[in-house]
């Protein structure tokens, strides 16, 4: 993204200070920008498409386009799509008709217009243990092991991808143990537009336990999946990783699958490799992300009905925001240039010349397909997290609770957006906002305790 770029989408001064001289100092970060830019423009022609509406502006308060946080304007188009009504119009009255109808028509619609189509055949995916070690992860006792999975090339061998994942268990469990598979974090700036508060004052020392730890003490394993590894963050990696080698190094088609999709295919292959390791419980293997990745544990549950269980944590738009909110960052900003390749192509079209109301389909679909499995949505307080918009993640949870029921699982329980810190655990779709930032941190002791109604006892 060029300064200018990061100006009109709302970066803070500081970082934007911090881009222009990495791309300065970096050549190969320039290149990329510029591929990047060249790639989003290509997709516009494709589409017929010759500008796009603005994003929102979410640090500068007197631009004309500042992000809206007044809930008496989030919701220009307050009717959703009914994720129980066929396309013939007819009402879903049974699991078997949601099961063969009412799913696949849903499904069909985020592939074509919102995360894109992974390619009918992919290459098959071999996996190396790289290192094992014995070490301590707070007062626990455990085995590490590094893997890579070596994706097939032989179709078209100028591109290599190499899934990068590690697995930690307990040394001393007696059997197989669930597993939380994470989306890991590696290295990339704050979102455009994004307040991206610290969770705690800089140079304070970590409350309580990590999330590895807390994990561990229930007697459960715990992996990190790199998804850059399987597909760069960027729209000039698109005609590379695992996308621009089924495509054989050239671009996307419109309806595409985009680096959500990839990511989450990859979560798939590492799942494929649980089932074949004895330490780990391959019935019970949960995922969990945080912002871009939150989106990417949306989309991986939602699509591969292996996941036992999902943390999805301040996914915001793209994710399990409602696409039709008016709050934070809009369908606008994930199409700009930043961020458009997460997505099909077909998804820039819905921020012009078509609106959010001409989406097919919703965020709450996207829950409705982790049904009738248990899906946990966290985020943060709104001074700190408003750009992902708790109440549109909240409301997309709310709206799958239709599907839950007919298929004899339980809803949130209520409609009424709740106080923070309220955890809504009582149903098999979750929900809290606590009084933090841009973290995952304060919701995990609220999603174990969740998660433990489905993996208890630990090893089963």
């Amino acid at each position: 993204m060029t300064i200018t770029a990061a100006i009109r989408h709302g970066w803070p001064l500081g970082l934007v200070v911090w881009a222009g001289t990495w791309a300065f100092q970096n050549p190969q970060q320039a290149a990329t920008q510029a591929a990047t830019k060249e790639d989003h423009q290509a997709m516009m022609t494709l589409l017929g498409i010759s500008s796009l509406r603005q994003g929102a502006n979410g640090s500068n308060k007197q631009a004309p386009n500042y992000a809206n946080y007044d809930e008496s304007k989030a919701n220009p188009f307050p009717k959703l799509p009914d994720p129980l009504v066929l396309k013939n119009g007819k009402r879903v009255k049974n699991a078997r008709t949601w099961w063969k109808q009412r799913r696949p028509e849903i499904v069909e619609e985020f592939d074509r217009e919102i995360y894109g189509r992974v390619p009918k055949v992919t290459p098959s995916v071999k996996w190396e243990i790289t290192s094992t070690v014995n070490e301590k992860k707070g007062e626990v006792d455990v085995i590490t092991k590094q893997l890579v999975g070596h994706v097939d090339n032989s179709s078209y061998p100028q591109i290599t991808v190499d899934i990068r994942l590690s697995l930690t268990t307990p040394a001393n469990a007696k059997g197989p143990v669930p597993v939380m598979m994470e989306f890991g974090f590696t290295g990339f700036p704050p979102r455009p537009g994004s307040p991206a508060m610290p969770a705690r004052p800089p140079g304070a020392a970590p409350v309580g336990p990590s999330w590895q730890e807390q994990v561990l003490a229930k007697g459960w394993g715990y992996a990190i999946l790199s998804p850059n590894s399987i597909q760069a963050d960027n729209g000039a990696g698109l005609t590379q990783g695992v996308i621009g080698l089924v495509n054989k190094g050239q671009r996307r088609k419109a309806d595409d699958w985009g680096a959500l999709r990839a990511w989450a295919w990859g979560a798939s292959r590492a799942l494929d490799y649980f089932e074949t390791d004895k330490s780990v419980n391959a019935r019970k293997v949960g995922v969990d992300g945080h912002s871009r990745y939150g989106k990417a544990a949306a989309v991986a549950m939602a699509y591969d009905q292996r996941f036992s269980i999902a943390y999805v944590s301040s996914s915001g738009e793209g994710g399990v925001k409602l696409h039709r909110r008016n709050w934070g960052e809009l369908v606008e900003n994930v199409a700009g240039s930043g961020e458009y390749h997460w997505m099909a192509g077909n998804f820039m079209k819905y921020a012009g010349p078509l609106q959010w109301s001409d989406l097919p389909v919703d965020s709450h679909e996207l829950v409705a397909l982790c049904a009738p499995r248990p899906v946990f949505i966290g985020a943060g307080a709104t001074n700190g997290d408003g750009w992902v918009d708790a109440k549109g993640m909240f409301l997309a949870a709310a709206g799958a609770g239709p599907v839950y029921r007919l298929l004899g699982k339980r809803d949130m329980g209520t409609s009424e957006f709740p106080p923070i810190e309220t955890a809504l655990i009582s149903g098999d779709v979750a929900f809290r906002q606590h009084s933090g930032g841009h973290t995952p941190g304060p919701n995990w002791p609220v999603f174990i305790t969740f998660a433990q109604r489905y993996w208890a006892p630990a090893g089963l």
